[in-house]
């Protein structure tokens, strides 16, 4: 088991694995489903490109002994902090450590690039996901933040829905 930078050839595989752990039927094997707030996809093959092409940017990626993908992260650098964003675990695998291992290296490498603080934002409703990393040590802020309803990118919204904003100094 490895973690590693994607690359560009990496993006139809992220693109089946980010959708088939937060939206659709699948996703309901795994814990982090959406399925319930939103409608439509997490991410398509544009969004992948933009967000490894970007500066500052860059998605982790977990393959298996058989190298296959099973998880994926996104950090991006925003100053002095490393925003940590679409960490996904294949929906089967869920509880297995791998999501662990992903935000162990996502803090690993906020070190190496010198930042002090990881945040991320949270649907407000997804207790068990914000208990989950309350458990490893990331805190409400207090700030909270619209869902971007009108947007079909982050999908369509069932219910009103709002970011809480989460963070940890490493």
């Amino acid at each position: 088991m490895a973690i590693t930078k994607a690359s560009l050839a990496d993006i139809p595989e992220l693109n089946r694995l980010v959708n088939a752990a937060y939206r659709g039927e699948s996703s309901k094997k795994g814990w982090t489903t959406e399925a319930d707030l939103l409608g439509g996809i997490r991410t398509d093959d544009d969004s992948l490109t933009e967000l490894l092409t970007k500066k500052d940017s860059v998605m982790l990626k977990y393959t298996n002994e058989n190298n296959e993908l099973v998880g994926c992260v996104n950090l991006q650098l925003h100053t002095d902090k490393l925003y940590l964003g679409m960490l996904t675990v294949n929906p089967e695998l869920q509880g297995g450590g791998v999501g662990k291992k992903l935000l162990t290296a996502s803090e690993a490498y906020a070190k190496e690039i010198g930042c002090s603080k990881i945040y991320m934002s949270v649907i407000s409703v997804r207790k068990e996901l914000i208990a989950w990393y309350e458990r490893h040590v990331y805190k409400n802020t207090g700030e909270r933040k619209p869902f971007p309803a009108n947007d079909p990118k982050f999908g369509l919204p069932k219910t009103a829905l709002e970011f809480i904003i989460m963070e940890k100094e490493i």
